[in-house]
C-alpha cells in the first residue's frame, strides 16, 4: 500500500540519520547549544515578522485598504486584490481581519469578500516560499545595515522601509539560529522518542499533525510563524519532511481563529465573511486529506525534476542538516492554496447563498447604516453635488439615530441590537466627515470653505446627538421600569422625539427647544422625586440620568439648527463665480 511504502521510506530516512562520527551518546550543553539558539532564534524570527508587518503597514496599509475597497467589486478582481495586497502585507490574518472590517462597514460585499479571502491565502504563501530560501547568514548583516538606516533616518517613509527590511532579514537570521539549536535534539533519545509520535506516515498520524499545527497557529495567531518553526524542525532533522509538510496543512486551519474572533461583535455580513474564511480552509484541508500521500509523490516528483530531494541529508560544520525540507514545505504550501482556490472559486455563488442564510431573520431587511448611500467619491470635484450628497447623508444619519429612540419604545421597525446599530451610525458619520474634509481645497473661495467648515461642525454635533440618543436607548433597555416609572419614561421619550423632528428633520423656525422643554423636564424630575418609596433607588437614578441625557439632546438639537442658520445652505449664491462650474443652482433643503 502507498501509506506502507511511505513508512518504509521514512524508516530508511531515519536510519540514514545516525551521527557520523560516533556511536555513543553525545554530551550536549542544553542551555548553550539548545535553549539559547532555539528561544533566541524563535524570538528573533517572530520579532522579524512583527517588524516587517509594522513597516509595511505603516507604509501602505491605508492605501491598501482604500485600494481593496475600490477594486474588489467582482470575484475575479477580489481574488487578484487579495493575492496582491496580502503578498505585500505578508499577513493573511491581517488581510482577512481587514476584509471583515470592510464588509462590516458595507464597503465590500459578501461575494467579492469571499474571493479576497481566497486570494489572501495564496498571497501569504508567497512569503512562506521566501522563508524557505537559505539566506540565514546574510540576514544578520542586512539587519545590521538597515538597522543603522532606521536609527539615523530623517523621514518617516525611509524609517518604515528600513524597519520592513530589518524585519525581513531577522526572519532568516532567526530561522537559521532556530534550526541550529534544534539539531542537537537528534542526539537525545528521550526527545526523539517523544517527537516520534508526530509522524504523518498514516492517516491517523496525519490527523494528529494537522490538528497539532492548527492548535499552535490558533495560539500564536500566525500561520507564517508556525510554518517557520516547522521548517526549522525539518531542516534540523527533528521532523521528517513529510511530517513537516503535514504541519503546514494544519497551519491553514489555525489561522481562521483570528478572523472569527475579529467578527464576534460585528454585523451579520462581517460574521459571514469570517465564516467563509473558515469554510474555505476547512473544506480545502478536507479535500486534500485523503489525497495527501498522492500529493507527496507528486511533490517528490516535481522537486526531482530540478534535482532536489526533500529527504537528502547534507553535512554542514560536521552536523547533519536537511536543507530541502523548508523548500518542500514552501512549495507544498503554495501549491495547496492555489489548488484550493482553483477548486473552490467556481462555487463562490454557492458559498454566498449558503452563508447568507446563516443567522438570517427579519432584521436583515433593515437598512445597513454603516454604508453611505449618497456619497459619491467620483463627484468630489463638483462642489454643489458634494454638498447635496453630504446633506442627504446627514439627514439619513439623523433618520438612523431616530431608530435608537424607536428601540426605546419597543417599535417593531427598530434594530434588535442597538449597540451594533450605533456602531454602524458611527462608521457612517466618520465617512461623512471624511468626505466633507476631502472637499476642502487650497484654491477655494472663502464662502465655499466657510460652508464646508459649517457642515463639518454640523456633522460633529450630529454625532454627539446620536451618542446622546444611544445613551437614552441603552438606559431604557438595561433598566426594568415599574408601572409607576414607565409613564415618566414614555413622556420623556416623546419630548425628545418631538424636538428632533421639529428642529433637525423638518427645520421649523420659532422658539428654542432647550428653553421650551426645560419646564417639562423639571416637572418630570419633581414627579420622580415625589414618588418616593414607590420607585426603587435604581429606577429613580435611571429616570434622573435619562433626564440629563434628554437635556443634552435638546442642547445638541438646538445647536445643529443654529449651525444650519449660521451659514446659508443655498448653493444658488455660488452661481457664476470663478471656479464654480457645474454647481447646482437650486436651494437645498435642510433635511429630508
Amino acid at each position: 500500500m502507498k501509506a506502507d511504502r511511505h513508512v518504509d521510506d521514512m524508516n530508511r530516512s531515519y536510519a540514514s540519520r545516525s551521527y557520523p562520527f560516533t556511536n555513543t551518546p553525545m554530551q550536549v550543553d542544553i542551555f548553550r547549544e539548545i535553549l539559547v539558539p532555539v528561544f533566541g532564534g524563535l524570538g528573533i524570527f517572530m520579532l522579524g515578522l512583527e517588524f516587517m508587518s509594522d513597516g509595511i503597514h505603516n507604509l501602505a496599509v491605508h492605501r491598501m485598504r482604500a485600494l481593496l475597497g475600490k477594486i474588489a467589486g467582482t470575484p475575479v478582481k477580489g481574488l487578484a486584490a487579495g493575492t496582491l495586497i496580502t503578498g505585500v502585507l505578508q499577513s493573511s490574518t491581517a488581510m482577512t481581519v481587514m476584509v471583515v472590517g470592510l464588509v462590516n462597514a458595507g464597503v465590500v460585499g459578501l461575494r467579492p469578500a469571499i474571493s479576497v479571502i481566497m486570494g489572501a491565502n495564496i498571497g501569504t504563501t508567497l512569503g512562506n516560499g521566501l522563508i524557505a530560501l537559505p539566506l540565514g547568514p546574510l540576514g544578520l548583516i542586512t539587519a545590521g545595515i538597515f538597522g543603522l538606516v532606521y536609527v539615523f533616518a530623517k523621514s518617516a517613509k525611509t524609517t518604515n522601509i528600513a524597519l520592513a527590511i530589518v524585519g525581513f532579514s531577522l526572519i532568516f537570521y532567526g530561522l537559521n539560529l532556530l534550526t541550529g539549536g534544534l539539531k542537537p535534539l537528534r542526539n537525545m533519545p528521550e526527545v526523539m522518542s517523544a517527537i516520534s509520535s508526530l509522524n504523518a506516515s498514516t492517516f491517523g498520524g496525519l490527523a494528529v499533525c494537522v490538528f497539532t499545527a492548527a492548535g499552535i497557529t490558533a495560539m500564536i495567531h500566525s500561520s507564517s510563524a508556525t510554518i517557520g518553526i516547522v521548517m526549522g524542525l525539518g531542516a534540523a532533522g527533528i521532523l521528517d519532511w513529510q511530517t513537516a509538510v503535514a504541519f503546514s496543512l494544519g497551519a491553514d486551519l489555525g489561522t481562521t481563529v483570528t478572523s472569527w474572533m475579529a467578527s464576534l461583535n460585528l454585523t451579520r455580513n462581517a460574521k459571514r465573511a469570517a465564516y467563509a474564511h473558515i469554510a474555505f480552509n476547512f473544506l480545502g484541508v478536507a479535500v486534500m486529506f485523503p489525497m495527501f500521500f498522492l500529493s507527496m509523490d507528486l511533490l517528490q516528483w516535481a522537486m526531482g525534476l530540478f534535482g532536489m530531494n526533500p529527504a537528502q541529508m547534507v553535512l554542514a560544520d560536521g552536523k547533519q542538516t536537511y536543507p530541502m525540507v523548508p523548500v518542500a514545505v514552501g512549495i507544498y504550501s503554495i501549491g495547496f492554496n492555489i489548488f484550493n482556490t482553483v477548486l473552490m472559486f467556481p462555487f463562490i455563488g454557492v458559498f454566498e447563498r449558503v452563508l447568507s442564510r446563516v443567522g438570517a431573520n427579519s432584521q436583515d431587511e433593515l437598512e445597513d447604516y454603516s454604508m453611505p448611500r449618497h456619497l459619491d467619491r467620483k463627484a468630489g470635484g463638483d462642489f454643489g453635488a458634494g454638498v447635496v450628497s453630504v446633506q442627504k447623508e446627514l439627514s439619513r444619519y439623523v433618520e438612523g439615530a431616530g431608530l435608537l429612540m424607536a428601540a426605546s419604545r419597543g417599535d417593531a421597525r427598530a434594530p434588535s441590537d442597538t449597540e451594533a446599530h450605533y456602531k454602524s451610525l458611527d462608521t457612517l458619520n466618520r465617512e461623512i466627515r471624511s468626505y466633507t474634509a476631502a472637499m476642502l481645497t487650497p484654491d477655494q473661495t472663502p464662502a465655499k470653505a466657510d460652508l464646508l467648515a459649517s457642515l463639518i461642525e454640523e456633522e460633529d454635533f450630529s454625532a454627539s446627538l446620536g451618542e446622546a440618543l444611544y445613551q437614552i436607548s441603552r438606559r431604557v433597555e438595561r433598566q426594568a421600569f415599574s408601572d409607576q416609572a414607565r409613564p415618566l419614561v414614555t413622556e420623556l421619550l416623546a419630548l425628545v422625539d418631538a424636538a428632533v423632528a421639529k428642529r433637525v428633520t423638518r427645520g421649523e423656525l420659532g422658539g428654542n427647544v432647550q428653553e421650551d422643554n426645560a419646564p417639562q423636564l423639571l416637572a418630570l424630575r419633581k414627579r420622580a422625586l415625589d414618588l418616593g418609596q414607590q420607585l426603587s433607588w435604581e429606577e429613580r437614578g435611571a429616570v434622573l440620568a435619562l433626564l440629563g441625557s434628554a437635556e443634552r439632546a435638546f442642547f445638541l438639537v438646538e445647536r445643529i439648527f443654529s449651525e444650519r442658520l449660521s451659514v446659508s445652505r443655498d448653493l444658488g449664491r455660488f452661481e457664476g463665480r470663478a471656479g464654480s462650474s457645474g454647481l447646482r443652482t437650486q436651494s437645498v433643503p435642510v433635511a429630508g
